[in-house]
């Protein structure tokens, strides 16, 4: 039987997905690893291999639609595996009316009236077109059937889509609302004589100025849309960027954020990488960089308190056998967190090549769906922008991240009460208090500290 192939999971956050193109026909023969076809997600979009070595024997779910993920888009038949293609479904026959015409010798039937303008409106094929631009026809209320497409097959991009909505006639101001008549007046039965109350009190004396109670607070306004302005522009969210506002939103409100800050002594390591950057990349083929030693510091601590490497879910903590490591990379319109698993497992260079390889298949969108899921910790470093230090966003189902600041050289005090110029750095670690207490917090980046200030030369 042909085996199943599976719409992956492209990240945590991640529920659907588009498949953009088909790479092979049914039919072809295909090798595990092959690209099978490209798939576009709100985060990254990216080649989707084959899992094993076989003939596409069908495809279930054609270019330009999105399913959820999990969904059996095709499926695959193995070397020696009988397969048919799927029969096509067969079109419906109308039976044929007698000719009551040469019968009776009347005139023949006349024909079938063509459809109405609006029933073939409604039959129109709808154009193939990211999640991204339905989003925008649906936010606008535009029919994507008419909007031209000018991409491959007559795709509606998302340039179609702004084209189109630019070209839109806004809408004519309210005009004034009449208003409605008043009832007629009712005559009410007059009220009983109230009971005679007792004499009232003196009226206080009124209060200094000063002592006035502040007037009420005017209600807030109803929030406006503030249109672009003279020059501006406006434009929809992009699938990353949507994605990552969710997330983010989501994590605030699930977990609850404290951040730590420690200022650390980075010179054992900044003087290790420029005596030792030039030789490492000459044997490793891997440019030497600092978030190599952030990492192996975090990673060896990590071991020490596991808490910070668990998650919280349905009232109990699940402790993480691996330490899945990921490592945020900025994008010219986004961010993506790829994720280094088993990190316990490597040594020194294993760390830096993995970490530079997932950087740069970021940037090249070349990321497996393997790569963007499954994190338990993860490290982002913000320092090479110049910001001395942040207040990083967890990534659920996570309990902890480890913002790097910028290094910069200034002046320390040293052994001896001396004054000396030091490579300095901050770390501020988020963390969720609901699974972690401060001084667990402390002492986690109190060991990521001695680690980087006694760095050894042997450990690169």
């Amino acid at each position: 039987m042909p085996t199943d192939v599976i719409l992956p999971q492209m990240g945590e956050s991640i529920t659907e997905g588009t498949i953009t193109k088909w790479r092979i026909s049914v039919g072809d023969e295909v090798e595990r690893d092959d690209p099978l076809f490209d798939l576009a997600t709100d985060k990254v979009d990216t080649e989707v291999p084959a899992a094993i070595t076989g003939r596409l024997a069908e495809i279930l779910v054609p270019e330009g639609e999105t399913v959820p993920v999990n969904t059996v888009v095709a499926r695959i038949a193995a070397p020696g595996e009988s397969w048919a293609p799927a029969p096509a479904a067969p079109e419906p026959v109308t039976p044929e009316a007698p000719d009551e015409g040469a019968e009776t010798g009347g005139a023949p039937a006349p024909p079938p009236a063509a459809p109405a303008p609006e029933a073939a409106a409604g039959r129109r094929k709808r154009p193939r077109s990211s999640p991204l631009v339905r989003r925008m026809a649906r936010e606008h209320g535009v029919d994507l059937a008419e909007v031209p497409g000018t991409g491959e097959g007559g795709r509606v991009s998302k340039r179609d889509m702004l084209a189109w909505i630019e070209r839109l006639p806004t809408a004519p101001p309210p005009g004034p609302v009449e208003p409605a008549p008043e009832p007629p007046e009712v005559a009410l039965p007059e009220p009983p004589p109230a009971p005679a109350a007792a004499p009232a009190p003196p009226a206080p004396e009124p209060l200094p100025a000063e002592a006035a109670f502040p007037p009420a607070a005017p209600e807030p306004l109803p929030p406006v849309s503030a249109p672009a302005g003279p020059g501006g522009r406006a434009e929809p969210l992009s699938r990353m960027r949507r994605s990552i506002a969710e997330h983010m939103v989501r994590s605030r409100r699930t977990a609850a954020h404290v951040t730590t800050v420690f200022e650390v002594d980075l010179s054992a390591v900044v003087a290790a990488r420029e005596r030792q950057g030039a030789a490492f990349e000459e044997r490793t083929g891997v440019r030497l960089t600092l978030t190599a030693f952030f990492a192996r510091a975090a990673v060896e601590a990590l071991g020490e308190f596991p808490v910070l490497n668990a998650s919280l879910r349905d009232d109990r903590i699940h402790y993480h056998r691996t330490v899945d490591l990921g490592i945020a990379v900025a994008l010219p319109d986004g961010l993506l967190v790829p994720v280094l698993h088993r990190a316990e497992e490597r040594n020194f260079v294993g760390l830096a090549r993995g970490i530079s390889d997932l950087a740069a298949r970021a940037r090249s969108g070349a990321l497996r769906a393997e790569e963007l899921a499954g994190g338990t910790f993860t490290i982002t470093n913000p320092g090479p922008y110049g910001a001395l230090f942040g207040t990083p966003i967890i990534a659920q189902p996570q309990s902890a991240i480890l913002g790097i600041g910028g290094v910069h050289k200034r002046p320390a005090v040293v052994a001896g009460d001396a004054i000396a110029v030091r490579s300095m750095v901050f770390l501020a670690l988020s963390f969720d208090h609901r699974l972690i207490d401060g001084a667990v917090a402390d002492r986690f980046l109190g060991a990521v500290k001695r680690r980087l200030e006694d760095w050894r030369e042997d450990a690169v």
